[in-house]
């Protein structure tokens, strides 16, 4: 569903990424892993359409939504019309993903009334709405403690096997990324490539839309 072939990417004029191939089927989930500043959330824009002045090219066959580290809301508007504004969705719709991150009975109140857990799944929420092939996320779990974080895969886990989405997570957590990930992409060097990009044959688990899990080591 995604074929990316990026030779060069440069920010006023200072190379940060190269040789840089990426694909993904429906259904997968890759976790991008790498040092802090190496270009992981610069390759997120690219595959989101936000960077198109790169040397290469792109592939996406059908609808991208994207989760950026800061919930970026409209303070000045509710709960609901922050999805259905930005999405386009339907007063239903926009209840169901309201219920499905567990801020059922929340849509009047503003984004201010939420605390940053709740900030995180009202974003979750509006990126599902917009009914994605394609989840794009930018360490969504970023300055939550270890209960909420959990909370939150969890949640993202039984989204992703609801809507069958195919996603892209960054994450400089490696727990994260063998938790939640099918392959791990790891980006290296100066400017930056992939240096690996294998299967994850680690312990992790799916969770089903009837909730059950299942794990694989």
């Amino acid at each position: 569903m995604l074929d990316l072939q990026l030779r060069a990417l440069a920010y006023h004029g200072a190379p940060v990424l190269r040789d840089v191939s990426v694909q993904l089927a429906h259904g997968e989930t890759l976790a991008l892993v790498g040092p802090s500043g190496i270009g992981k959330s610069s390759l997120l824009r690219v595959i989101a359409g936000l960077h198109t002045h790169f040397d290469g090219t792109y592939h996406l066959r059908g609808t991208c939504a994207m989760v950026f580290q800061e919930p970026t809301l409209l303070p000045w508007r509710s709960v609901s019309k922050n999805i259905s504004l930005t999405t386009g969705a339907s007063d239903e719709d926009v209840e169901d993903a309201l219920r499905d991150v567990g801020l059922a009975g929340r849509g009047a109140d503003f984004p201010g009334q939420l605390s940053l857990g709740q900030q995180r799944r009202l974003a979750l929420a509006r990126a599902f709405a917009v009914k994605p092939d394609l989840l794009l996320l930018d360490e969504p779990f970023v300055s939550l403690d270890p209960d909420l974080i959990e909370e939150m895969m969890t949640l993202f886990t039984r989204l992703r096997a609801a809507h069958g989405v195919a996603t892209i997570l960054v994450t400089h957590v490696e727990d994260e990324a063998k938790r939640l990930a099918h392959r791990i992409v790891t980006l290296g060097g100066q400017p930056a490539t992939i240096v690996s990009d294998v299967q994850n044959d680690g312990a992790y688990f799916q969770l089903s839309a009837s909730g059950v899990t299942s794990s694989r080591s």
